[in-house]
């Protein structure tokens, strides 16, 4: 089989209506899978699914659904929903997030524990949600994860506590739902240019060239090249790959945590 053939196969993305998670989603119809998304705004996922359905091969469903990955019931519901629709899943990519720049002590309890509960509760909710629904044997599971899991960052307290604990997850269920043959592994994206995200990283020309500058290969990396690290671990060449977090930055997190100052005074 083609490493870009998943005709006939069948994807979840949660957060698929933007971003990141939608260049997956994107790519994966693209190569002839059926695709459920789920996010958290009706409207959004609307377009998405508009979008998809334009690039998907004949015959190949695509659906959408409103949930927010912090409610367990929503989420539980979404996906009971399309392996309704699609069938078992081949792949889940639990990839909604949050995130703002602030220091820990201007951050209030709210706002710490709204990233928790959409990054880490959030994946723990899709993950667990979806397991009655995946493929066994031969599921891949991604969640994304990001840099700050493993480098302290300067105004980042609520995210490297979040995505430290979706990289442990990924690991524990690895070696929990491996038995099953349901793979499960991270995804560590760079600078994405873009993106809501860096919007807000790097919200300054001068923030922005500065992330530039960290990165080796020089560039900022683009959303098909998360989706191609996403292609392949779906695809027979990574049977053998599970507990791995994987980061797809051009080199950016080998030189530690970032100075985020920049954005907190845009």
């Amino acid at each position: 089989m083609d490493i870009n053939d998943f005709k006939g196969r069948s994807v979840f993305v949660a957060g698929g209506s933007s971003g990141i998670n939608l260049g997956i989603a994107r790519a994966f119809a693209a190569c002839g899978a059926n695709v459920a998304i789920a996010s958290r705004s009706p409207e959004r996922v609307a377009g998405a699914v508009a979008e998809l359905r334009g690039l998907a091969a004949a015959g190949a469903r695509i659906e959408g659904y409103s949930a927010d990955v912090r409610d367990a019931e929503a989420i539980a519901a979404a996906l009971a929903q399309a392996h309704e629709a699609i069938g078992d899943f081949d792949v889940l990519v639990s990839g909604a997030a949050g995130n703002f720049v602030a220091p820990a002590l201007g951050m209030s309890a709210k706002g710490f524990r709204t990233v928790i509960d959409i990054d880490l509760n959030g994946t723990f909710h899709v993950l667990r949600g979806a397991h009655q629904f995946l493929r066994k044997p031969g599921a891949s599971v991604i969640s994304i994860s990001a840099s700050q899991a493993y480098n302290p960052t300067r105004y980042q307290a609520h995210v490297c506590a979040a995505k430290a604990g979706v990289d442990m997850l990924t690991r524990v269920l690895a070696m929990e739902w491996g038995p099953e043959g349901i793979r499960v592994n991270s995804i560590v994206p760079g600078p994405i240019g873009d993106t809501e995200g860096m919007r807000r990283l790097a919200p300054t020309p001068e923030a922005t060239q500065k992330f530039v500058a960290s990165v080796p290969l020089g560039r900022m990396g683009t959303t098909a090249e998360i989706a191609d690290m996403a292609l392949f671990l779906s695809s027979r060449h990574a049977q053998f790959v599970t507990g791995a977090v994987i980061p797809v930055d051009g080199g950016s997190s080998l030189g530690g945590g970032r100075d985020l100052s920049a954005a907190l005074t845009a």
